[in-house]
């Protein structure tokens, strides 16, 4: 409560006020980081009673359907969502209210027509290619219509992170959304009803949640007295500077979430089902590695958007090495369990028959690290326009890809195909990290956090060591990462201030003995 508390101070600070953008980033992106871990608990929870009760074969047109909805919300928004991050705070601070509300309306217009587009031409190719299986077919039918409340939803996020909304997305995206999610499989399991029922709950709760998140940015434009700005006279909707800013963020979601998916294919091709599935299994373990980068993300754009506007790149170099080392830090906990202790992991989620999968994911788990560690490159890319530099590297980084993939797959399977994936992701941030040069202050390497990822480093290689050489099980392994947090966390406490970020952790009697 007191973190909450804190962080709306910090919101209703005004702009022209001078702040510790660092501080407010980091506590801001942290109150979004554990409601992330709470909606991650109440979805898991939601899961466990779905999966208990509802027949296999229900089940698996259900999660079939959910899995269509979130692929197609990853195009629906059309990038769009980090478009209203990138030119809303501007627009707003250099008064430009005209262009602030006609992003917004391109925005929500935008989304809600490539939604509709997306849905029809999937609704057309389900109908002809799976209309023997009428569960699948009717439950896809339903659940396609929240792929528009999907991507209205992930504008808004934008748009509340632009205008400082912190507590607004925690309530509404981490707590209200799982919650609703919740009650309706409760009444689902307390009514015995049928999977179409739970199908139709999940539409009317993501419709519910957009009516309820509209109405809060409502309440936040007038607090703010934005929304007395509004006119119709004056709306002038930028249309070339936001799409010109999309079309990069669609190729890089092509070179990141386009990998694993090339790679099951060509795995499939080249090698057999069973290389397939040590791929698949490690594929969702290691991507927990980028939860923290995520999260981090949703504040991280309007801030440096502001600074670019500024021109104050010293700041921004300062803003972006900061949240990088912040990240590596809080991300580590989950890179030693993926990494260092990938195979007693591996054993203990999926049983002795996937332990082939341990190379794999310690492989991909390096890849995601790294693309952690090295920061908001991608997205401080972004505000810097240098949009044609992050379609070339996009491709690049996708034919590297599939080069690697067919000259190692054959021989080493799935283990072939990570070694493919981490070697372009690594080769990609590289050349994102080199792309930042030309920005003025901007430094690749920043001096002052070199001994933290050095430590991060030996302490990793070290559990890996470990492990190697006198294996583990997970009941052993994960309660020694923790130590080795704990002792990463104290020994970076000054470089990041956690005491002065976090001044309510010393009342904690051992946080204190950490952090003091």
């Amino acid at each position: 409560m007191r973190l909450m508390q804190d962080v709306a101070s910090i919101e209703s600070v005004q702009p022209g006020v001078e702040r510790d953008t660092t501080r407010s980033q980091v506590r801001g992106s942290s109150l979004l980081l554990t409601g992330r871990f709470l909606s991650m608990g109440l979805n898991f929870g939601a899961q466990v009673y779905v999966v208990r009760y509802l027949t296999t074969t229900d089940y698996g047109a259900l999660a079939y359907g959910l899995a269509v909805v979130a692929f197609l919300r990853l195009f629906a928004t059309l990038g769009l969502h980090e478009g209203v991050s990138r030119f809303v705070p501007v627009y707003r601070e250099n008064r430009e209210y005209g262009k602030l509300f006609g992003t917004i309306c391109l925005a929500g217009g935008a989304v809600v027509v490539a939604a509709g587009l997306l849905v029809a031409g999937v609704y057309e190719l389900s109908f002809h290619h799976m209309g023997k299986d009428k569960l699948v077919l009717s439950l896809l039918s339903i659940l396609l219509v929240l792929v528009p409340f999907e991507a209205v939803d992930g504008v808004l996020d934008g748009l509340f992170a632009s205008l400082a909304g912190t507590r607004d997305i925690f309530f509404r995206k981490y707590v209200l959304g799982p919650g609703l999610k919740l009650g309706v499989v409760v009444v689902l399991v307390w009514n015995h009803s049928s999977v179409t029922f739970l199908a139709y709950g999940l539409v009317v709760t993501g419709a519910a949640s957009v009516v309820i998140y509209s109405l809060l940015l409502v309440r936040l434009l007038r607090a703010q007295h934005i929304l007395q700005h509004f006119t119709c006279k004056t709306l002038a909707i930028p249309a070339r500077e936001v799409l010109a800013f999309v079309v990069p963020g669609i190729s890089a979601v092509l070179a990141t979430a386009a990998i694993p998916s090339i790679n099951i294919f060509l795995l499939g091709w080249l090698r057999s089902l069973a290389d397939v599935a040590y791929y698949r299994a490690a594929v969702p373990i290691a991507e927990l590695n980028g939860i923290v980068l995520a999260t981090f993300s949703l504040l991280y754009i309007p801030s440096a958007a502001r600074l670019v506007s500024r021109e104050n790149y010293v700041g921004l170099n300062k803003l972006y090495w900061d949240m990088s080392a912040w990240m590596s830090v809080l991300s580590f906990p989950i890179f030693a369990a993926t990494f260092s202790f990938a195979l007693p992991v591996v054993v203990f989620l999926y049983g002795a028959r996937y332990a082939p999968s341990a190379h794999a994911l310690a492989l991909l788990s390096l890849g995601s690290y790294l693309n952690v560690a090295l920061g908001f490159n991608l997205q401080t890319l972004k505000v810097l326009e240098r949009l044609r530099y992050i379609i070339v590297v996009s491709v690049v980084a996708i034919l590297v890809n599939v080069v690697l993939s067919i000259m190692l797959i054959p021989r080493f399977g799935a283990t072939g195909a990570a070694t493919a994936a981490t070697v372009a992701v690594i080769g990609y941030n590289v050349l994102l990290q080199a792309g930042l040069r030309p920005a003025s202050g901007f430094k690749i390497v920043d001096r002052r956090y070199v001994s933290i990822y050095l430590l991060i480093g030996f302490s990793a290689g070290a559990l890996y060591a470990l492990q190697v050489f006198s294996p583990m099980t997970v009941w052993t392994a994960l309660p020694l990462a923790a130590c080795v947090f704990t002792l990463v966390l104290g020994l970076t406490r000054r470089k990041l201030s956690i005491a002065e970020t976090f001044p309510e952790l010393l009342r904690v009697p051992l946080m204190r003995l950490i952090l003091v």
